[in-house]
Order: C-alpha cells, then sequence, then structure tokens
C-alpha cells in the first residue's frame, strides 16, 4: 500500500482547507486508515480516524466539530476537510493506514500553514 497526500498550504485562521490522500497498492487489505498531524516542536498525533468501511470514526478533541474525516472508496481517496482553522492546527499532516496483516504505512506528509 502506499499513500499520497496533497491539499496543503497556507490559509488565514478561520478558513477551510480540504486535505486528500490517495492510496495505492493493495488496497483491498486496508482496515481503517487515519490523519495525524505532528507540529514544530511536538510529537505527531491522531487527529482523526475511521475505519475503511467508514462505519465508525473518531476525533481528537482539539478538531471535533471542525474537521470531518470522509472516504471514497471507489477513488481510493480519504479526505480530511477542516473548517474553522487555527493557528494551532498548523503541522505537517500525515496519512495513515493499518493493513489486514498489521502493517502500518504513512505518507509523505502535507503541509498546513494557518496564520493569525
Amino acid at each position: 500500500v502506499q499513500l499520497v497526500e496533497s491539499g496543503g498550504g497556507l490559509v488565514q485562521s478561520g478558513g477551510s482547507l480540504r486535505l486528500s490522500c490517495a492510496a495505492s497498492g493493495s488496497i483491498f487489505s486496508i482496515n481503517a486508515m487515519a490523519w495525524y498531524r505532528q507540529a514544530p516542536g511536538k510529537q505527531r498525533e491522531l487527529v482523526a480516524g475511521m475505519t475503511y468501511d467508514g462505519d465508525a470514526t473518531n476525533y481528537a478533541d482539539s478538531v471535533k466539530g471542525r474537521f470531518t474525516i470522509s472516504r471514497d472508496n471507489a477513488k481510493n481517496l480519504m479526505y480530511l476537510q477542516m473548517d474553522r482553522l487555527k493557528p494551532e492546527d498548523t503541522a505537517v499532516y500525515y496519512c495513515n493506514a493499518w493493513t489486514m496483516t498489521h502493517v502500518e504505512v504513512w505518507g509523505q506528509g502535507t503541509l498546513v500553514t494557518v496564520s493569525s
């Protein structure tokens, strides 16, 4: 499985961005996917996750009500809609997947910068 993120950029506080994660390879083996982020000088943290069938989702408290994770399995894409962005959302955002054989896969990351 390979993951490629896109959609990052510079946005003003209060604005919106949508990140995309394109999955390729053994898509059938993916069990769950998630978005993580890592801000400068901080540890990588979970932002939002979902089972591959979309039946279950979870969000970090800091993004609940502002971010929405979704997927389009027909296009092998996962999204993170980010609304009402804050400067503290500035980070490199990573796409993550777990396969049914317990292999963890990461994308290369996409930078989101929120200006105040």
